[in-house]
């Protein structure tokens, strides 16, 4: 019989490198920065392109959970007592009582709140890291954690496996996870699903600039700014999610997709 073996390839070969090495982290620190850098030598992009898939499948493995899950999203330094930090503990224990997981970027402040709140209401409390070059130690109210090193790579997990968003107050990586969602729905690579932005004092402002600016120079349509709910209430927010027809629809009961009053005038 002929012998079927095939000398190994440059793919092959690549493969088993980034294989042989101790721990898929081990493998990924680092290296969005050096991808990031510039052009590189092919063999280097098709090891890099190893790792994101590593990656990718490791957060497919962790995420696969039976909850439908919220993630909620928020700054860093507010600090426990904070208005925000208290009304995003609340926030986490009423997505437990109605249902669902609570998944957030596992850091202080906001993150550390909504993960609180659902511990102390017994639900699920999960955390999606970022390796960071100061490094950003999980809360410690977190029962399932995963740490990623490229921020794409986390950002598909969260879209992937959320039913809703709620924004809390934040700051630029607060933002930038709102608008790709946004920009994702907008542009029909994704079904529209909640996003309620927490805060009505914090968010009208925005919200007041992308009418009188954006809509108005014909940037984007009044129809975007409606892919955002706002409210002060946790009994909307929740409402709202459990609602939406393109939520996880875990409660057949009143999933009608009724927009309640959000913000008062």
């Amino acid at each position: 019989m002929a012998d079927t073996q095939r000398d190994p390839g440059p793919l092959d070969l690549h493969l088993n490198k980034a294989l042989e090495k101790p721990s898929l982290l081990e493998q990924v620190q680092g290296a969005e920065s050096e991808f990031l850098r510039g052009k590189r030598k092919p063999s280097d992009n098709v090891e890099s392109a190893v790792r994101y898939f590593l990656e990718f499948l490791r957060g497919f493995e962790f995420l696969s959970i039976a909850e439908p899950t919220v993630t909620v999203f928020g700054s860093a330094r507010f600090e426990a007592g904070h208005p925000y930090y208290e009304l995003a503990r609340e926030l986490g224990s009423a997505l437990v009582r109605d249902g669902f997981a609570v998944m957030t970027g596992a850091g202080p402040g906001i993150m550390e709140a909504a993960n609180r709140g659902a511990k102390e209401a017994g639900g699920l409390s999960i955390g999606a890291n970022i390796h960071l070059p100061h490094e950003q130690e999980a809360n410690p109210y977190v029962d399932r954690l995963i740490e990623f090193e490229h921020f794409f790579v986390r950002k598909v997990m969260l879209v992937k496996y959320s039913c809703a968003f709620v924004i809390m107050p934040g700051g630029y990586g607060t933002l930038d996870e709102l608008f790709e969602t946004l920009t994702l729905m907008q542009t029909g690579k994704i079904d529209d699903f909640p996003v309620v932005a927490l805060g009505c004092e914090f968010w009208e402002p925005m919200i007041d600039f992308f009418q009188r600016k954006m809509v108005a120079e014909g940037t984007i349509d009044s129809s975007d700014i409606e892919r955002i709910f706002m409210t002060d209430s946790i009994d909307e927010a929740v409402e709202f999610i459990r609602e939406h027809p393109r939520s996880c629809n875990h409660r057949a009961a009143g999933a009608d997709g009724e927009v309640r009053p959000g913000c008062e005038d």
